[in-house]
């Protein structure tokens, strides 16, 4: 009988990364974390995480590993050049990064070498539901590996298993398309009904009992959208790849690129 996991780690302890490794340690795991930011570090310091030198020595103490990291070269950089030749095998890696199917599988085959797991589980809802423990993680991955992983994960979430490695990346994209198509749609709404003399707040509130009604427009001005650009970057890469045509995603990578949180607050004033 395999022992459950005590030790996990977490690489990359920003607004997201640093509350899931809070909520680790608050369910009783030992949580260490690496962060190239001395700021992010000590704040990690302070809610219980052992702060660790390099994500290489994460990897050495660690039996499940989350990354949450900017990019996937980041993520790439960390399995390959630092975790991999520190895991014991049964070790389990989650790719919460918002990157490729391709790469997670590409990752995946290089663990399997090593008697390790990689999961992709990336994560959706925002940052409120980090802050609360509360976010959906969509995961990919051979069911031992999700089981292995999964009291880890489920400290700050739901865990949604949808297939093979890959396909939690296929879900987060999808849904993200279908995220910023709103929110484009929203902009463009509202900044026309308040030229034509609509009070905001109210129309919202009325949109929000209609056929209209949607999650972005729900909590509208609460959302950064900074994450918008990298990761449609990420979606057209993958339609690229499938050869298949996306004319209304291409429109709304550009929409995205003029909306940012103070534009949409300033709608609501």
């Amino acid at each position: 009988m395999t022992t459950p996991v005590k030790r996990t780690g977490m690489i990359g302890l920003g607004a997201m990364g640093l509350q899931m490794a809070r909520h680790m340690a608050k369910k009783g795991f030992e949580v260490s974390g690496f962060d190239v930011s001395a700021e992010v570090m000590s704040k990690a310091k302070a809610n219980d995480i052992a702060t660790l030198g390099s994500s290489a020595e994460v990897g050495q103490k660690a039996e499940v590993v989350v990354i949450m990291v900017a990019t996937g070269e980041q993520v790439e950089e960390v399995i390959t050049g630092s975790l991999l030749g520190k895991l014991a095998p049964g070790s389990v890696i989650c790719i919460a990064s918002s990157v490729s199917p391709e790469l997670c599988q590409r990752m995946d085959k290089l663990a399997a070498e090593k008697g390790c797991g990689v999961l992709d589980t990336p994560v959706v809802l925002g940052q409120e539901a980090a802050d609360n423990g509360q976010l959906v993680i969509y995961t990919g991955g051979d069911e031992k590996w999700v089981e292995r992983a999964r009291p880890a994960l489920e400290s700050f979430g739901r865990v949604m298993h949808l297939g093979g490695v890959g396909t939690g990346q296929i879900a987060k994209t999808i849904n993200n398309l279908l995220l910023w198509s709103c929110m484009c749609a929203n902009y463009e709404a509202l900044t026309f009904a308040k030229k034509i003399g609509a009070d905001i707040p109210k129309l919202i509130a009325a949109l929000g009992e209609g056929s209209g009604a949607n999650w972005s427009l729900s909590r509208w001005g609460k959302s950064t959208g900074k994450w918008a650009e990298k990761d449609m970057d990420v979606a057209l890469e993958m339609a690229q790849d499938a050869k298949m045509p996306m004319p209304l995603s291409g429109l709304v990578d550009q929409m995205v690129k003029s909306i940012n949180q103070e534009k949409m607050k300033a709608l609501l004033s």
